[in-house]
């Protein structure tokens, strides 16, 4: 029976973000939810852990839901949730809904949202990441709390994705499923089993100077907005359609490894 099944709920936009109240909604059916989520924003910490530091743990709610705030980052978030908060392990992780879509490697290796799915499946747990496209990169930095959008097609993507999750696992090889929906999606909106393109960012530094002269720099960049078929940007940044991309923690490369052999 589904109500029996545990979820652990998370983000990387912090615990009073608009994304993680609509993420709740997706699953709320689905089984017992716990939220445990960062206190302040997170986004692009990957999946950095607190090694140095002692970490808190607040109780709030949200919309009368209670929720724990953790000091730390989405990682902690997660393994605090998992080997403090909840009494048994989850039967699933989910994390989002992250406003910013996460799509190629770029985002995969530094985004909070998928560092946090990515240590529920490192304890065995099926994950889900899920993202929302922006229409102005500026928009990911505002406050969250407030953010103004509909995620109804999002919410039902994830609540379908999730009951299949639990009723059947995830296959072989998948750790987590990269969820990436269109700002303006709708419900008859495409939806592509996509894999991950190799840059979303054009990566560059800006210089500027303080008010003695003295350098100071921002990393900037432009958006990648062409790539290949079948790729995560080209369904989601051209195409306008939902991605979803199987990811796994094995990042060995698939190759037959005599291939380097004659490197050593």
């Amino acid at each position: 029976m589904l109500m029996s099944h545990k979820i652990l709920l998370t983000n990387d936009d912090g615990v009073y973000a608009a994304g993680i109240r609509a993420a709740y909604t997706s699953v709320t059916d689905l089984g017992e939810v716990t939220i445990v989520a960062p206190a302040l924003q997170q986004s692009g910490v990957g999946r950095s852990i607190s090694i140095f530091e002692p970490l808190r743990i607040n109780r709030t709610t949200l919309d009368g839901v209670e929720a724990y705030a953790v000091g730390g980052t989405p990682t902690d978030s997660v393994i605090l949730g998992l080997f403090t908060i909840m009494k048994d392990m989850p039967d699933l992780l989910v994390s989002g809904f992250n406003i910013g879509e996460n799509i190629s490697t770029d985002t995969v290796t530094t985004s909070g949202t998928i560092g946090a799915a990515l240590e529920g499946a490192s304890n065995g747990i099926p994950a889900i990441a899920a993202s929302i496209q922006v229409t102005e990169e500026g928009l990911k930095f505002d406050d969250l709390r407030d953010y103004q959008h509909d995620f109804e097609v999002g919410i039902r993507v994830v609540n379908r994705v999730a009951k299949k999750v639990l009723e059947h696992g995830l296959p072989d090889k998948v750790d987590v499923l990269n969820i990436n929906i269109p700002h303006f999606a709708e419900d008859d909106t495409p939806i592509e089993i996509t894999r991950l393109a190799r840059k979303f960012f054009k990566t560059g530094v800006e210089e500027r100077h303080d008010p003695r002269g003295r350098p100071y720099y921002w990393i900037s960049g432009d958006l990648v907005s062409e790539e290949k078929e079948g790729t995560d940007v080209h369904a989601v940044a051209e195409m306008g359609h939902i991605s979803i991309t199987p990811l796994s923690l094995d990042a060995t490369s698939p190759i037959d490894l005599s291939e380097i052999e004659h490197l050593i």
